[in-house]
């Protein structure tokens, strides 16, 4: 969900590629149909883990930035990032998966974490060129 928002708020003014701790290559289906209720489309977005990242031609010195968004990405983003010169910064979002009884509560929940994530972007980088609903 982060990479998708940040890159409907910001665009082209920077490059963004999400990456986790391990690669569950699909996306859950909730993350899609809560991004879609603000205009941003996952459905073809496939994650990849930090070793795929590299794999696929992204070298991580390359970046200037990593935000982790859990616990686990955090302890491997800064055991990666050692020999680099780049920021970790770590925003501990709601992790949506398993919560909830029925449809709805897991909606509530993967909207509660992409409202995290969108206004974390906004207070870290403004309101971006196209600010999304919600």
């Amino acid at each position: 969900m982060a990479e998708a928002i940040m890159k409907k708020l910001y665009g082209t003014r920077c490059y963004i590629q999400s990456v986790g701790v391990k690669n569950d290559l699909e996306i859950d289906g909730f993350s899609i149909a809560v991004c879609a209720e603000i205009g941003v489309e996952l459905a073809r977005h496939r994650s990849r883990s930090f070793d795929e990242m590299e794999d696929w031609g992204d070298d991580l010195s390359s970046f200037d930035l990593v935000l982790a968004l859990s616990p686990a990405s955090q302890r491997r983003a800064l055991d990666l990032t050692q020999f680099y010169h780049l920021d970790v910064e770590y925003w501990p979002i709601l992790d949506p998966t398993g919560l909830g009884e029925d449809r709805e509560a897991r909606l509530a929940s993967y909207r509660q974490a992409r409202d995290q994530i969108k206004s974390r972007l906004i207070d870290r980088w403004g309101p971006g060129s196209e600010d999304t609903a919600g």
